[in-house]
């Protein structure tokens, strides 16, 4: 075994960049992600603000991982490999930093729901189902869509 130079302890090496899923850990490695489809999941990426909806992002990524078939490996190990690519800043750091935990696709995508739908946001907007009034200016029908609205928010209420 050859020693390391101090310099070369503190030269910058490329094979400490972070990048996808191994591939033995993602399944086949004779399937490849289309450019495309990989074009399709950037289209909207989650950047891990408290603005963003967690759900949405998941809803709007498995809609797109969807449209494929893969042959020879199955559609949650193709999930794996692409959810990376739907991330930024972060989000994409917070993956990396998890990614041996992510054996399989629902282990990824609790875990990504956990870290950006904490508890905190989901007990307000329980809040906001059970304390729902209508307004002095609103109309029955125009409750029920704001209700509506509260429930596609946080679809796991459990109300």
């Amino acid at each position: 075994m050859a020693q390391k130079t101090p310099r070369q302890f503190s030269a910058p090496s490329s094979s400490h960049i972070p990048t996808g899923l191994n591939v033995n850990q993602a399944g086949n490695d004779s399937f490849e992600l289309k450019t495309r489809l990989v074009n399709m999941v950037q289209a909207s990426p989650f950047c891990g603000k408290a603005s963003e909806d967690a759900n949405a992002h998941l809803q709007n990524f498995l809609e797109v991982s969807n449209t494929i078939n893969p042959r020879g490996t199955t559609l949650d190990d193709v999930r794996l490999r692409l959810f990376p690519f739907s991330l930024l800043g972060k989000a994409k750091t917070w993956f990396y930093s998890n990614k041996e935990a992510f054996t399989t696709w629902e282990a990824c995508s609790n875990a990504f729901l956990a870290k950006y739908f904490p508890v905190g946001k989901t007990n307000a907007l329980r809040n906001r189902i059970t304390g729902i009034q209508q307004l002095s200016d609103e109309t029955i029908p125009e409750v029920w869509e704001r209700l509506q609205e509260y429930i596609q928010a946080c679809p796991h209420h459990g109300i």
